[in-house]
């Protein structure tokens, strides 16, 4: 049976892992870049990774790497316009992972059930009166500056308490025009204004963004900080570091995961969470 979005929003109180695979329907997103532009393409790896055990598939059509430019909502649209309805068929849960509120609005009309937004609402005033008004989730996620910008020089004094105080804030603003709070997942944003060791801080500091009451997302997969810790180039050689980072957050109170490698980060989160229900 599919994952229900109940359980995906009551992860934080179960302990159940939700791994997210992640499809680029983009000619440039920093790891798979162009392997799923084409529809057909991106509805197989879809299917595939649905096989593989992924609970939501997270389709996005522009990339937010470090220096990349936005992609205007005309474009989001015209890549999305074939290949999320028939992901949306294959039955699990889908999320739309967009700043801009008419992108959303029509992914939720072809059935997305959840909106992933890493902008926090910033981008688009219009993003949480959609999600209020849909009653479906969203994923609020930190990010310092535009991704054009965000990795020229990020500083903080604290990035855990700085990264909290910064999602407390955006929850109220959510809630403040009627999102409900158990519709809020919060996302730090690894890697999206922050050096190697703001993520590291932030893996071990999940259990503040937890005290939250809400889900915690983290989107490490095959990401730069892994390479600067094992030398791999190569954001493919990565799944190692991948892996270590999920349960390192898993175990400080993260249960949901947004990743390439959906197999191989599932089970690896299924052995961590029968060995974490015997404690």
């Amino acid at each position: 049976m599919p994952t229900t979005i109940d359980e995906i929003m009551e992860s934080h109180q179960t302990g159940r892992p939700i791994v997210a695979g992640i499809l680029n329907v983009t000619p440039d997103s920093f790891s798979d870049g162009g392997k799923f532009l084409d529809p057909s393409a991106a509805i197989s790896h879809a299917r595939r990774m649905i096989d593989e055990g992924a609970d939501v598939i997270d389709v996005g059509a522009e990339s937010t790497r470090p220096g990349s430019d936005r992609v205007d909502q005309a474009q989001q649209i015209l890549r999305l316009q074939t290949v999320l309805p028939a992901v949306v068929a294959m039955g699990a849960p889908v999320s739309i992972d967009t700043t801009i509120a008419r992108v959303a609005e029509m992914a939720i009309k072809h059935g997305a059930a959840i909106i992933n937004d890493v902008s926090a609402g910033r981008d688009d005033a219009d993003m949480f009166a959609l999600a209020a008004a849909s009653h479906v989730p969203i994923v609020l996620m930190h990010m310092l500056g535009q991704p054009r910008t965000m990795q020229q020089d990020p500083q903080y004094a604290d990035v855990a308490a700085e990264v909290r105080e910064f999602l407390v804030e955006r929850i109220a603003a959510a809630t403040a025009v009627g999102v409900e709070a158990e519709n809020i997942i919060v996302d730090p944003g690894i890697g999206f204004g922050k050096k190697l060791q703001h993520n590291l801080a932030l893996l071990t500091g999940i259990g503040k963004l937890a005290e939250l009451g809400c889900p915690v997302m983290i989107g490490a997969s095959r990401k730069r900080f892994i390479g600067e810790l094992t030398g791999q180039d190569s954001p493919a050689d990565r799944l190692g570091g991948t892996i270590a980072a999920c349960l390192e957050a898993y175990r400080n109170g993260a249960t949901i995961f947004r990743v390439h490698d959906v197999a191989q980060v599932r089970a690896a989160l299924a052995v961590a969470a029968a060995a974490k229900k015997t404690q």
